[in-house]
């Protein structure tokens, strides 16, 4: 038994020592009680981001005040998918007394945390990647307790905007009021829209930032969503930018 307890530790001293090559900052959280909700961090980062590009990647800060439910929209490959990543990589990194990727970090300890990240189709087609969805959500409400966290990314975005709005705005609603903790990264903008609009006390809203020339800084930022994701930037990035000539069009006769 010391050795495998042992073992635990020999690997949080490997694992310090290569993001230390990388020059990554890495810290010893400050952990709080449940009924004190504190979340605020600085420099955080996805680790197995760092180790995958061996370089150190873009972190991100936040000062909430412990808001139990961040809704994270914005442009496509913005870094969203990786600051949800990294934020629940901390927190379990947080909770097993390991060190956390990130220059600080200070949140309240959670009584369990779960993801619900988005799959490919189902090979079988045994069920339609909606019902696939909704059966895993079903499977993790039954092991949710208050107090716990919950990652969701890019869920229910398998049917259209409105009944996907729908779903997502009933679900964490639930959630909120039963004390879970939701952080959702989305392209849902019915109910990104609606959530903001509501005004809730406790949520605050991210969105990736983006530069005037379609830039991706891969940095958050507090900001209301916007009704676009930006996916001319993906479709000029594969196939060119539009012209922008001022010659006039063809015009086809009714001889042609």
């Amino acid at each position: 038994m010391l050795r495998t307890e042992l073992a635990f530790y020999v690997g949080c001293l490997n694992l310090y020592e290569h993001l230390q090559k990388f020059g990554t900052p890495t810290c010893f959280p400050r952990s709080a009680e449940l009924d004190n909700k504190v979340s605020s961090f600085s420099g955080l980062y996805d680790a197995c981001l760092a180790i995958s590009m061996n370089g150190k990647p873009v972190g991100n800060d936040l000062e909430n005040a412990g808001k139990n439910l961040m809704v994270i929209t914005g442009a496509n490959t913005g870094g969203k998918s990786t600051f949800l990543r990294s934020l629940g990589l901390a927190q379990l990194m947080m909770q097993a007394g390991m060190f956390v990727p990130a220059e600080t970090f200070s949140v309240e300890v959670r009584t369990a945390l779960f993801s619900h990240f988005k799959r490919e189709e189902d090979a079988t087609m045994e069920s339609g990647k909606l019902d696939e969805e909704l059966s895993r959500m079903s499977e993790i409400v039954d092991h949710l307790r208050p107090g716990a966290m919950i990652l969701l990314n890019e869920s229910f975005a398998a049917t259209n905007d409105r009944e996907g709005s729908e779903i997502a705005t009933q679900i964490t609603t639930a959630l909120l009021e039963r004390g879970v903790k939701v952080a959702y990264v989305t392209h849902l903008h019915q109910y990104a829209l609606g959530m903001h609009r509501k005004k809730l006390p406790d949520a605050v809203f991210l969105r990736a930032e983006r530069r005037p020339d379609g830039t991706r800084t891969f940095r958050l930022i507090e900001a209301a969503p916007l009704q676009t994701s930006y996916g001319e930037d993906l479709y000029a990035k594969v196939f060119g930018p539009e012209d922008q000539s001022n010659e006039e069009p063809h015009q086809i006769s009714a001889a042609e």
